[in-house]
Parts: C-alpha cells; structure tokens; sequence
C-alpha cells in the first residue's frame, strides 16, 4: 500500500510525518529523512480532495503500512489532520505531535495574515494580495503558479532565520488545498475542530516557533482547556517551520529524538 507513503529508517515505522498546506506532498521529507537514522518513519502523501477524504486516507495508509499504535507528527494542516485522526480512532495512535500548528479558535486566526504582510516588504505585500485574490477567484483556472509563489513568498515571512531550503520537491496542489482548507476553515468556525480535542485519549506535545505568525496562544490555551495529556513547547528564534530554522533545528530534533524514543 506504499504508492500513497514513502518510508525512511528500518521498519517497523512506528512514527509518521503528515505534511501541510494542505496540498504541499513531500514538505516533510526532510524531517523524515533526519529521523530515519534513528527510528522507522512513514511519511503519508495526502491526495484526497475533502476533510473526509484526507481523514479517511490516513487512516488507511496508517492501518496498512505502520506498526500501530503510531506516533504522528503533524506540521501546520497536518497538525489538524494528525489531530482529527488521533480524536475519531484513538487505537490508532499512541502520541500527537503538533508541529507549527494552525489555530483551534477562530478569534486567532485574523492575525496570522496581518503578521505575514507586515513582515514583507513594499513588492512583496501587493504581489501576495493579488495571488490570495487569484486563488480565490472561482473563474481562475490554473492556479499553480499562484501557489507555488505564494508559498515562497509566505515562507519569507514566516521565518526567522532560515536555512537554505528546496522547494521543488514539494508536490504543490492548489485545487486540493481549495477544497480541503475551506472545510477546515468552517470547523474551526463552528467550534467543533476545538470540541474533538476531548476524545483524544493519548498524549499530545505541541512544538510552536515563538515567530511562527501562527499565534502560540491559538494553540497552547484552548488545546489546555480540551485535552487531557498536552504539553506545549515554545522554541525560541524560529519560525513556522522549525526544521529550516538555523538558530532552533537541533533544539527541534532533540525534541523529536525525545519524543519518539520507544
């Protein structure tokens, strides 16, 4: 069942990096090639074009290819999603762990763009204004361009001091994330993304950049308030993603090593 995974390390794969966007396949690849050399790691590439849909794929992917229960580390839309999975099938997972995660409330949410433009500079703010407008303009028809520049000029901004990083690696899918973002969107809304939280029996660690634009306290609060075993991790000069951040990677890895270790 490996078209929809690849694996790094020596089996068993008792842990499984799920990646963002969502359509950004391979964007975990780093971290799961870093952890190979000291665990199994199973790393999911989400093509399903729903909520459901993605839920229902990992799950499969999860059932038929890892040593279960597994650890999950989710980064920014595969937090939510590690999280969805952890809350609908708990025998499924023995720990969560939310790398860079998006908010659980929605009050948070409005500052994450605010942030990102006030960190650009003059060319780059409008350019990221016209490509959220293209984006969302259902008479658009191909967007991948638009996305692809979008996500790099993104990056820009939500990171501290960054490694060099290589994004063409990364399987970009701009209807994808249309379709399965919006749906996340209106369950955060609803207040039901947040509620799932008290289903979630096993042990979750968020791991949060304190410049990560993605407000800390979005998630440290209220994932507090709904879940029984959570710790939060705040690392110091990093950004969204703590991998490419040269000041926090080998704090992140430690914590990863930590972590997963059996």
């Amino acid at each position: 069942m490996l078209k929809k995974a690849r694996t790094y390390g020596p089996p068993p794969f008792e842990t499984a990096v799920v990646h963002g966007g969502p359509g950004a396949a391979g964007e975990m690849a780093p971290v799961a090639r870093e952890m190979g050399s000291f665990v199994g790691v199973l790393e999911p590439l989400q093509a399903e074009r729903s909520l459901e849909g993605q839920v229902q794929e990992l799950k499969r992917v999860l059932e038929g290819n890892a040593e279960l229960p597994v650890r999950l580390i989710g980064f920014s839309w595969g937090a939510w999603l590690s999280y969805l999975v952890a809350a609908r099938y708990p025998p499924l997972v023995g720990k969560v762990i939310l790398v860079g995660s998006g908010p659980f409330e929605e009050k948070y949410a409005s500052a994450i763009l605010e942030t990102r433009l006030s960190r650009l500079g003059d060319d780059d703010r409008p350019e990221v204004e016209s490509l959220l407008r293209i984006l969302d303009n259902p008479a658009t028809g191909d967007k991948h361009r638009a996305f692809i520049r979008l996500g790099k000029l993104l990056l820009k901004a939500d990171s501290y001091d960054p490694l060099p990083s290589d994004s063409e690696s990364i399987d970009f899918d701009a209807d994808l994330f249309q379709a399965v973002w919006r749906e996340g969107s209106e369950l955060r809304k609803s207040g039901q993304l947040l509620e799932l939280g008290r289903r979630i029996t096993c042990p979750v660690v968020a791991i949060h950049g304190d410049y990560d634009p993605h407000p800390a306290e979005g998630v440290r609060g209220p994932l507090g308030r709904v879940v029984k075993n959570f710790r939060f991790v705040l690392l110091r000069e990093c950004g969204h993603k703590p991998w490419l951040e040269r000041r926090a990677r080998d704090r992140f890895y430690e914590i990863l090593k930590k972590e997963t270790a059996v």
